[in-house]
């Protein structure tokens, strides 16, 4: 009898665990956190982002406006962090941490932002929008890009590729269109700064 209650206590215990343990089990994110990083020349490009899926939506001019800046992202703001100086259309920007952000239009070019404060999106927003003058103020710069068609790319992707170890690209990827821009590691100068000390 004492054996029997014994195992029948044991049985509650592993009973209530499992209970416990599936409580605080969660749902898979719906935009699940991503990563990618490239040695370019003297340079670590690294992204932090969150990737939503299409999910049969249309989201180039519906669910993200044309127009309207957009986090270029879910979740959070999507980050790109430099290692070195790198140059970017154009201007130089030192190295650290920044906000990506991204205009589309319905026709001709699209903007990227390098938002210098790397903030959280949220400190953009007014009236449920981003406030496009605050965040304009705080951009290391803003570039004009120009969307490729591509095949579905059903969840949002960045890529960066090392190109000549000098010059990487940067891509985002999602639903039918692609979008880049280059990161100038300024190897050569780097190399003549070398130089010079001796």
């Amino acid at each position: 009898m004492k054996h029997l209650q014994n195992t029948l206590l044991t049985l509650a215990f592993l009973l209530v665990g499992s209970f416990s343990a599936l409580a605080q089990l969660q749902q898979p994110a719906a935009s699940p956190a991503a990563h990618v990083s490239q040695v370019v020349g003297f340079t670590k490009i690294s992204m932090d982002y969150s990737s939503p899926a299409v999910k049969g939506r249309k989201i180039f001019g519906n669910v993200v406006k044309y127009g309207e800046s957009w986090r270029a992202g879910a979740n959070s703001q999507t980050i790109i962090e430099f290692s070195t100086q790198v140059n970017v259309g154009g201007k130089n920007l030192a190295a650290g941490k920044y906000s990506i952000f991204v205009t589309p239009a319905a026709s001709g070019e699209w903007t990227i932002h390098l938002n210098k404060k790397a903030e959280s999106v949220y400190a953009y927003m007014k009236d449920g929008k981003i406030d496009e003058a605050a965040l304009a103020a705080d951009d290391a710069i803003a570039l004009k890009a120009s969307p490729v068609a591509i095949p579905t790319s059903e969840r949002l992707q960045y890529s960066i590729s090392a190109e000549n170890n000098k010059v990487a690209k940067v891509t985002l990827s999602w639903e039918n269109i692609s979008l880049s821009f280059m990161v100038d590691t300024l190897v050569d100068q780097k190399m003549e700064q070398f130089k010079s000390q001796f």
